[in-house]
């Protein structure tokens, strides 16, 4: 009896030690497998600033869920992205985060301004942005150096910008939020789409009253289709475009297609085969958007992205259909702190003073 005892003890002990194996393993596997869904960091994309810690009060009376949301802001147009984040903040209860991406030689402005009254209590993340990461994937003109936004690629790294989110949303610069922000984060994404974007055919912009904008609503208007390594991808030349100033991604997804390993690839294509239009939209950003999200997106509300009002300094919608927007996007030359574009009033709502005192002279200069 003794000794079978000795046995069971020992059999025991064994089965202990064999799951307490099996269980290390499995986080170890666990780890591994998180870490190789994240993408490396590239370079420059590092944080620089904590979120300050919302009072009591706020964490009370807004929801617990926290949104992130994606801006970058250059020094130019820095007054644009703090009425952004304003608009975005002031109408929503939602806990939302921003992730500020700039340059480094703009941080200092950056933190004076995000310590107004009306931002004190918003909560953000600063981001500094290295161009160098950009080397080899664009192609600058250099009689046109002065033109080049590096910040406008910050989109292609959100996985690197908000590693720890499983869906964000990447706003540019230039819109003002009328509506609660949180509506815009619980869109649907379809199963294997890595975001959701306004489609230009069908958005309310262009329904209501967009001309003269030029072919901007499909691929022709931004593709070579005259290149080969274009025809090759039997994408359709009159394909809906989509406008890539104002979008939901799924972080997750995003990762597991390596969307910007394959953005990057397009961009270094194009560097060496000149791939995208040079006759009407101009862009350097959207075309490998296009490519990489051919018939992989779903859509979101386009009165989420009511566009154009910076295509001129006219008025292209009544005062109702603005008051009604969710939100309103000033893409386009005319910028609404130019003082020369549309709507400029309603912008002007929710811009803060810039403490420095120096904005409004630097947006004259640029706009």
């Amino acid at each position: 009896m003794t000794l079978r005892k000795v046995n069971i003890s020992i059999l025991i002990v064994a089965v202990v030690i064999f799951l307490l194996v099996i269980h290390h393993n499995f986080l170890s596997l666990s780890d591994f497998l998180r870490r190789e869904l994240s993408d490396p960091s590239p370079l420059g994309l590092q944080p620089i600033d904590f979120i300050p810690a919302a009072p009591q009060r706020l964490t009370d009376e807004r929801n617990d869920k926290e949104i992130s949301v994606v801006i970058a802001a250059s020094d130019e147009r820095l007054g644009g992205a703090i009425a952004a984040m304003n608009s975005i903040y002031q109408h929503t209860k939602s806990n939302v985060v921003f992730h500020i991406v700039t340059l480094n030689d703009t941080v200092d402005h950056l933190r004076m301004w995000l310590r107004s009254p009306p931002l004190k209590n918003m909560r953000y993340r600063i981001l500094d942005f290295d161009p160098r990461v950009l080397e080899g994937k664009v192609q600058v003109d250099p009689q046109k150096a002065d033109t080049f936004k590096p910040l406008t690629f910050a989109r292609f790294y959100l996985p690197n910008l908000v590693p720890h989110a499983e869906k964000v949303i990447y706003v540019d610069d230039d819109v003002i939020v009328q509506d609660d922000i949180v509506e815009l984060y619980n869109t649907p994404l379809k199963p294997g789409h890595a975001a959701a974007f306004s489609d230009d055919c069908d958005s309310t912009s262009s329904k209501v009253a967009v001309r003269g904008a030029g072919n901007q609503y499909n691929y022709i208007g931004f593709l070579d289709y005259k290149k080969e390594t274009i025809r090759k991808l039997a994408m359709k030349a009159n394909t809906c475009s989509f406008n890539p100033g104002v979008f939901v991604a799924n972080l997750t997804e995003w990762k597991l297609q390596n969307i910007t390993k394959q953005l990057e690839k397009w961009m270094t294509l194009n560097v060496v085969e000149e791939l995208y239009s040079k006759t009407l939209a101009g862009s350097i950003t959207t075309p490998p958007l296009l490519i990489v999200f051919y018939k992989l997106h779903s859509s979101i509300d386009p009165m989420w992205n009511v566009r154009h009002l910076g295509s001129s300094a006219g008025k292209r919608y009544s005062p109702q259909f603005v008051k009604a927007a969710k939100l309103l996007h000033w893409n386009g030359h005319f910028k609404p702190w130019g003082r020369t574009a549309s709507y400029a009033e309603v912008w002007e709502k929710w811009y803060v003073p810039d403490p420095a005192g120096n904005f409004w002279s630097q947006a004259e200069h640029f706009f």
